[in-house]
């Protein structure tokens, strides 16, 4: 069987240096709000070329305290408006109604996935605040129309990076090309942890400070509390296995490249619509999705062949029944997108043997 990704194995190479760092974190008997999380907000920051990175539970809680972050600074307030991609995995929503705000579902450009910046100024009105922008299965959206376009508008400009961590666009990496940015450390993301994890990264330092206290209950001093704020902070462990993976980042991102390209040129069928790629760092490959009409029937297809494969995602979020409020929205473009995306293995393991595999099944099909 070729899985669709081996979290085990990916891992395995971090556990003799992993024990000794548990050991030290043991030792020291500080677990939250500590070294080993300063250091890995250092890192993290220096990687993605921000003044400041601030390590939070998760992905989703990233997003809610960037919202809460500009709410508090007066900067966005109950009721704005903000413009999300409606193909999303659905946090990046949640996150704008958890923060009391008014998600604006915008349809994807169908080629990329990603945003589209027509579409986006379509929808832009005089409620509209701010634009959350997702580089969508590891691919940067298309943010110099973007921010032009919210720079005329007055918008603020917010990254979900859940799936991008070190993708380039112009020499500079996702969680850098905007007013801030939302990581996702899910284990399964290219720089996934061995549990829960996130982190908000931005060039703001007011923002950055506010950030700090909101993810601790809204205290800048103990059981001083100057906003209400919520318990969201990256722990000593995650943070120090985080630290030990950051560095074969590129390395590993360069393997799904190279994995995608083979899959680009190599697989010819023409019941398989393949990703959009310009060849370029702006995009990591958390995943490699293609179209095809029978989905479905091409998984189990693969499955029989010992493939496995994985959809992202099944039911577009304004037809998720807890999202009701959105249920009647017509979205077309993300419905087809959703009916017919299929994610193949592009794990960094991958050998050439299982690639070449992949690939003689598909064309096969």
């Amino acid at each position: 069987m070729i899985p669709f990704y081996n979290l085990s194995q990916i891992n395995k190479k971090y556990e003799n240096a992993f024990s000794i760092k548990v050991e030290s974190v043991f030792e020291k008997g500080w677990y939250i709000l500590g070294d080993e999380l300063k250091s890995f907000e250092t890192n993290f920051a220096t990687y993605c070329g921000t003044n400041h990175c601030i390590g939070v539970g998760n992905g989703l809680d990233a997003l809610v305290l960037i919202l809460k972050g500009y709410i508090a600074l007066g900067k966005l307030k109950k009721g704005d408006e903000i413009l999300v991609p409606a193909n999303t995995f659905v946090a990046s929503i949640l996150a704008i109604l958890q923060a009391d705000l008014v998600p604006v579902l915008v349809e994807p450009d169908p080629e990329t996935f990603n945003i589209d910046p027509e579409e986006l100024e379509n929808k832009i009105s005089v409620r509209t605040k701010a634009i959350m922008v997702v580089h969508l299965y590891g691919q940067v959206a298309a943010m110099d129309a973007i921010t032009k376009m919210a720079h005329y508008q007055n918008l603020l400009v917010i990254e979900d990076a859940a799936q991008a961590h070190g993708a380039i666009l112009n020499g500079k990496r996702a969680g850098n090309l905007s007013d801030s940015a939302a990581f996702s450390f899910y284990p399964a993301k290219n720089l996934g942890a061995l549990g829960d994890g996130g982190a908000i990264t931005t060039n703001d330092d007011t923002l950055a400070e506010v950030i700090r206290s909101l993810r601790n209950y809204g205290s800048e001093e103990k059981y001083v509390y100057q906003y209400q704020g919520i318990n969201s902070r990256l722990d000593e462990i995650q943070a120090a296995f985080l630290n030990l993976k950051l560095p074969d980042l590129d390395s590993d991102n360069n393997l799904r490249r190279l994995i995608a390209k083979r899959y680009l040129s190599e697989i010819k069928n023409n019941k398989i619509k393949l990703p959009f790629y310009d060849g370029s760092e702006n995009h990591v490959f958390h995943l490699f999705v293609i179209q095809t009409e029978n989905r479905d029937e091409l998984k189990a297809f693969l499955a029989s062949k010992n493939i496995e494969t994985a959809i992202h995602y099944p039911i577009p979020p304004h037809l998720q029944k807890g999202l009701s409020e959105f249920n009647n929205l017509s979205l077309p473009i993300t419905e087809k997108m959703h009916k017919e995306v299929l994610s193949l293995p592009i794990s960094p393991l991958l050998t050439e043997e299982e690639v070449s595999y992949v690939i003689e099944i598909l064309n096969s099909y």
